[in-house]
């Protein structure tokens, strides 16, 4: 069946989940040519969307992660309702998350059973998590007809960058010349997450001793873990090192990581922008697993070591020695790194 009326997805409120969510927008589009597609998101994800050919238009959904706030949910939904959706997708699990289209009165609303939503949801599947062990193919499994085969291959994300902006902004630097390689050596999540800042800089010593000059990506979170990176270098290298931490928007840092030649990135959503901006990607785990939600892209190199305790999920290392991330050695990562510049 082919769809007609635009399609409302609501999408998920993290980085890395909504790089994975375009794998749905792909499958959508060419499965339904000339389907419109909206998704309702946190307005952070804005610029992201907007790199999403697949996508009409990304409507901003006003409330925090968590707030209930019925009456304003309510009246969003009103106003979706003018819109003539014949479908919503809800990625989120959440009851929250299935309010707006129930109350836009949206005729077929398709989602995973999850927290009380019989009646919000009127198409419910059932998680086969066996069947599904991926993130990627749960988003992908609801845009089918329940039980259908998923594509094969899996759509992967691709985002679109803009490249005269990201020319703009390497002149801006002074590093229009560089051979650029990128590190996000922070993690939202907690330092579970993050690979030593020690380690990062022996990293970018091997590297800028081949001839590049390294940018540090993240949030101003992310700040005293850059700060603490570059204290780990020689200062003779200092100037080969940018500090990009806090000081480009979401859509900014996009476009900036279209133009590496590499990405080291921790698990982290910067990674997944990496992955579908198809950039040479060394990605680093510890207390996390590549094996739901991995970079989807074509030039990866996953490093993690065999633990009994990893991996944990924890945001803190639950035995206080971090050994999955401190026993992973700059040298394992820096030819993993040399391997994939190699290849081009």
């Amino acid at each position: 069946m082919t769809l007609s009326a635009p399609l409302l997805v609501v999408g998920p409120s993290w980085v890395g989940d909504m790089i994975m969510a375009q794998s749905l927008f792909i499958a959508l589009a060419r499965r339904h040519p000339g389907v419109a597609i909206d998704v309702l998101a946190p307005a952070w994800s804005e610029p992201l969307l907007a790199r999403m050919p697949e996508v009409r238009r990304s409507l901003v959904m006003p409330l925090g992660h968590g707030e209930l706030k019925l009456r304003l949910r309510w009246q969003l939904g009103r106003q979706l309702a003018q819109e003539g959706y014949g479908q919503a997708i809800v990625l989120p699990n959440s009851l929250k998350s299935a309010l707006v289209p129930w109350f836009a009165g949206i005729p077929r609303r398709t989602g995973w059973r999850g927290e009380l939503r019989y009646g919000l949801l009127n198409d419910l599947r059932r998680l086969d998590e066996a069947r599904y062990p991926l993130m990627v193919e749960r988003f992908l499994a609801l845009g089918e007809a329940p039980g259908a085969r998923l594509p094969d291959p899996l759509p992967r994300p691709r985002l679109q960058a803009d490249a005269e902006a990201a020319r703009a902004l390497l002149r801006e630097l002074g590093l229009a010349e560089q051979s650029l390689v990128a590190f996000c050596p922070g993690a939202e999540f907690g330092p579970s997450k993050r690979w030593p800042e020690a380690h990062f800089a022996r990293l970018a010593e091997g590297l800028m001793a081949a001839g590049h000059h390294v940018l540090l990506f993240g949030s101003s979170n992310d700040q005293p873990v850059a700060a603490e990176l570059i204290r780990a270098l020689p200062s003779a290298l200092h100037g080969q090192c940018t500090d990009l931490t806090g000081r480009t928007s979401l859509g900014e840092a996009i476009d900036l990581l279209s133009t590496a030649r590499l990405v080291v990135s921790n698990d982290s959503g910067l990674m997944h922008v990496a992955a579908a901006l198809d950039r040479p990607l060394v990605a680093l785990y510890g207390s996390t697993s590549p094996d739901f939600t991995p970079p989807l892209g074509d030039r990866v190199r996953v490093l993690r070591i065999a633990l009994d305790c990893a991996p944990c999920f924890q945001r803190h290392c639950p035995l206080g020695h971090h050994r999955c991330m401190r026993e992973l050695e700059p040298e394992r990562a820096l030819a993993a790194a040399s391997e994939l510049l190699e290849a081009g």
